[in-house]
């Protein structure tokens, strides 16, 4: 984990450099100026840690304000890293054809001042237009035909929110919304897969109210995501408990009319906090009369697991969050988001999330409630 944080912030400081540079070619700006920008982006690649730090010491709203500068900062910074880069690379290929062909390609070279202004002024309207995107919550439907609803149940409404990230930026002005969503839905099993909380959650009043207040008709479960660890289990643990979800912790709930089953993230066996079950085991000994409904935060197939469960929920990649990032989640996770049929009587869902991770911007990964209706299966 170390190694991987260490990784990430090698990363993050090698785009701050990139973007100074690339300043600094443009500006020419002097010194003093130099020195000025290089120190307010070295606070920015600290600025999560120092803003998590404000936070556990009481300080909410200074590290409040910090997270939504550092955060705006970052996506901003992004975005402007793949527009600039995209020049450079046309640049790099425009010299070499330049120089295989010997020719002057001198005209149709664009200007690093231009390049610079057009990949900044796109960033800036991408990271405005990302803030609202991220707020307008889409409705997924997935409508499942099954024969193995019980006798007297002919629908069947499954309610997933999935990657709120309740925390620092995530409250209750974009919260409010999505309980609103769920509601409207008439969900007779509410289902949570994962990252509710973010890593900061010492200051969350009032939403274990508004999740406690949602009707299910056969409950409302959650399992364990990454987050949930990084928040520290046991933190996280009590919130979910007290917005009234029932864990899954590598167990099966199997009283109503569908079976469900939640494994805890592999997150745990990272961090050294716990060791998830064999999926194989867990789902093995599960009778396939009844509908069977998995719950897994990251969307890794076991393919060992394949036909022992119905319907795989799952979150995590937020679809990449924001364009181009998606490319590289889908490197990670090929199975990126929406549906997939995998064969033997199994499906899975992979859900955009609800929330946002870090910025509070989406960008062509619009969030998504979704909903799952079984139906039953006509007779043939």
């Amino acid at each position: 984990m170390i190694l991987f944080i260490l990784t990430i912030f090698t990363i993050y400081g090698g785009v701050h450099v990139y973007a100074f540079l690339k300043a600094r070619s443009v500006f020419a700006f002097g010194s003093i100026v130099g020195a000025a920008l290089a120190l307010f982006m070295l606070l920015m690649v600290f600025a999560i840690f120092l803003a998590r730090t404000l936070e556990s010491h009481g300080y909410d709203l200074p590290a409040r304000m910090l997270s939504y500068v550092a955060y705006f900062w970052m996506a901003a910074l992004f975005l402007f890293f793949c527009g600039s880069l995209l020049f450079d690379g046309v640049t790099l290929i425009t010299r070499t054809a330049g120089w295989i062909t010997r020719h002057d390609i001198s005209p149709y070279l664009v200007p690093v001042k231009t390049s610079f202004f057009i990949s900044l002024g796109l960033a800036l309207v991408i990271c405005a237009y990302g803030y609202g995107e991220a707020k307008n919550i889409r409705t997924e439907r997935l409508v499942i035909e099954t024969a193995k609803l019980p006798a007297g149940i002919d629908r069947l409404a499954i309610v997933q929110m999935s990657d709120v990230h309740l925390g620092l930026i995530n409250r209750r002005e974009r919260f409010g919304p999505m309980i609103n969503a769920v509601q409207d839905a008439k969900p007779d099993y509410f289902i949570v897969t994962g990252d509710l909380v973010d890593a900061q959650i010492n200051q969350l009043p009032g939403l274990a109210d508004m999740l406690r207040e949602i009707p299910a008709t056969y409950g409302k479960y959650a399992i364990m995501g990454n987050h949930e660890y990084y928040a520290g289990p046991e933190k996280s643990l009590a919130f979910i408990r007290e917005a009234g979800l029932t864990m899954l912790r590598d167990e099966v709930a199997a009283d109503g009319p569908i079976t469900i089953v939640g494994i805890d993230d592999r997150t745990a066996l990272q961090l050294n906090l716990g060791h998830p079950s064999s999926e194989k085991k867990l789902l093995s000994g599960l009778s396939r009369d009844k509908f069977i409904l998995y719950l897994k935060h990251q969307p890794r197939i076991d393919p060992n697991t394949i036909g022992l469960f119905d319907l795989q929920l799952s979150g995590h990649t937020h679809k990449g969050q924001i364009f181009p990032f998606t490319l590289l989640t889908r490197l990670t996770f090929p199975l990126n988001a929406g549906n997939y049929d995998l064969g033997k009587g199994s499906l899975l869902h992979v859900s955009r999330g609800t929330g946002t991770w870090g910025p509070p911007i989406r960008f062509l990964a619009p969030p998504e409630l979704t909903i799952i209706e079984l139906v039953r299966k006509s007779a043939p």
